[in-house]
């Protein structure tokens, strides 16, 4: 794929942004995050276009980022719904990062209803980057990306 950005495959934010770049694309996966599985619940709560959503739902199906599974109520005809992956679950954390970002530069004045909190305690959680090695907490102002030269 990698069309967004000229195909460079070996940057690993052009290869997420080729499935990931999209309008919508994040804001469905949030509401996947929050519980929506079915197309109706995406459009109602998003109010994206039909036809917008029914793309996005088969690019994040073909990027590995949502499934594609049946369903059947009773009494009724079969239905699709789109289950995260283990691929769309990871997003968590790209958009609890995203969130905090928007929290601490794009603040607005009425009070967000989208929080990320630990299932187990009910605490709410916040992105930090740490040392692989040691684990240690490094601070936004100590992380630089570094730019190896091709191999």
């Amino acid at each position: 794929m990698l069309g967004i950005l000229g195909g460079d495959e070996r940057c690993p934010i052009a290869r997420s942004l080729d499935v990931l770049g999209e309008k919508w694309t994040l804001m469905i996966v949030r509401d996947a995050l929050a519980g929506s599985t079915r197309f109706s619940q995406f459009q109602q709560s998003l109010g994206v276009p039909r036809e917008v959503l029914t793309a996005r739902l088969a690019s994040l199906v073909d990027g590995g980022v949502l499934e594609r599974t049946t369903y059947k109520p009773e009494g009724a005809r079969a239905r699709e719904e789109y289950v995260l992956t283990d691929a769309g679950r990871d997003l968590s954390l790209v958009l609890l990062a995203l969130g905090g970002w928007a929290d601490r530069y794009r603040p607005s004045e009425r009070t967000s209803d989208l929080r990320f909190v630990d299932t187990e305690s009910g605490e709410m959680v916040e992105a930090v980057a740490v040392t692989q090695e040691s684990q240690q907490r490094v601070p936004t102002q100590r992380l630089t990306a570094v730019m190896d030269p091709a191999n």
